[in-house]
């Protein structure tokens, strides 16, 4: 053990005046050499970093860059499910990678959130994380009250996905047009006994059939949107809610919807592809044929491992652009400038998953 009472104690951060003092230089021209902001004589720009890596200097310490400016330099990204699940969703990874394109130009952190009431006191939270901006996706009735306290701090705020109210920038599809036009897709091939496999219809992620009552109270603007597509279409649909965007939770939804031969549909509209390769496996397990027996189609046009030769109907949806024209309109109210409001389009793509009703289920 060492006898020096120094020895534990940390070292202290070398500045930008004690690289300037071993240099010779002052601590301007010391400035400079790192900010690159002006010429500087090349041996003067070589001793001065060699004295600052002797000494461990590595550069202004951004923290202190931050205080200047009066920004922390990080964006809040808010999401309701934990963020392991949320990243096992390749419509939410294509959304975030479009995000950081759209934040390139600020040279912003980002942070995510799980926006949950009960977490503990020593979490960050969008009401106590040092932030610049906060992104919300999907805007439920939860994310609402989150997004009145974004607001009180006078942090700008953009939301993926849900209309947050006046002058909020909301980025989102045409998810009633999209389901829509999956709806009469397969109406057009003769079915008429479908079921339709939703998201989940609020932050409580109950699982099974449900009522009129349970859907008219939906709090997920995505779900309500694409119910509101295809409800219209097959009136009498089985709905069946999902506790996620997942492949496990549509092979419960499918295992639910083929128990009973005799009020199995012959087609399942799946709002999301993940939960549509769900019900497709869950038919596979029941002996059911895809499309001969039961027609299945999805929404979000993504690559889902496991269809085999199957290539699913669905609607292709842009995620990684909205996912930027977020980043974008964040960036933009920083500048001080106004961001709008964006509705992106998805398109319709026939695949192998849906043909004609079985002449016993028309």
């Amino acid at each position: 053990m060492s006898s020096d009472p120094d020895a534990a104690a940390p070292r202290r951060r070398a500045t930008i005046a004690d690289v300037a003092r071993a240099a010779g230089v002052s601590p301007s021209t010391a400035s400079v050499v790192f900010s690159g902001k002006a010429p500087v004589a090349e041996a003067t720009r070589e001793r001065v970093l060699a004295v600052a890596a002797e000494l461990g200097y590595t550069g202004p310490d951004p923290r202190a860059a931050s205080l200047r400016r009066g920004r922390s330099g990080i964006v809040a990204v808010a999401l309701e499910e934990h963020l392991r699940t949320a990243f096992l969703d390749p419509v939410k990874t294509a959304t975030m990678d479009g995000l950081t394109d759209g934040l390139a130009a600020l040279g912003a952190g980002v942070l995510l959130l799980r926006d949950d009431p009960e977490a503990g006191a020593d979490a960050p939270t969008l009401a106590t994380a040092p932030i610049d901006a906060a992104v919300l996706i999907g805007c439920s009735g939860r994310m609402l009250e989150t997004l009145q306290t974004v607001r009180a701090r006078g942090l700008p705020v953009v939301v993926i996905e849900g209309d947050a109210g006046e002058g909020v920038p909301r980025m989102e599809l045409d998810n009633v047009e999209a389901a829509a036009q999956i709806a009469h897709h397969v109406r057009a091939l003769g079915h008429r006994r479908v079921a339709v496999v939703t998201l989940p219809f609020d932050g409580e992620r109950v699982r099974g059939d449900a009522t009129p009552e349970r859907i008219a109270a939906i709090t997920t603007p995505v779900t309500k949107d694409r119910l509101d597509g295809t409800l219209p279409v097959f009136p009498e649909a089985r709905v069946v809610s999902a506790g996620g965007s997942l492949i496990d939770e549509g092979v419960l939804a499918g295992r639910l919807l083929f128990a009973e031969p005799a009020t199995r549909p012959t087609a399942v509209i799946a709002q999301s592809d993940l939960l549509a390769a769900g019900v497709i496996r869950a038919a596979e397990e029941a002996g059911l044929r895809v499309p001969e027996d039961v027609s299945v189609a999805g929404f979000d046009g993504i690559a889902v491992d496991g269809l085999g030769e199957h290539i699913l109907t669905t609607a292709v949806q842009p995620a990684v652009e909205k996912g930027k024209a977020a980043g974008d309109a964040v960036a933009r109210m920083l500048a001080g400038e106004q961001a709008a409001s964006i509705r992106f389009t998805c398109t319709f793509r026939e695949g192998t998953t849906t043909g004609p009703a079985p002449a016993s289920g028309a």
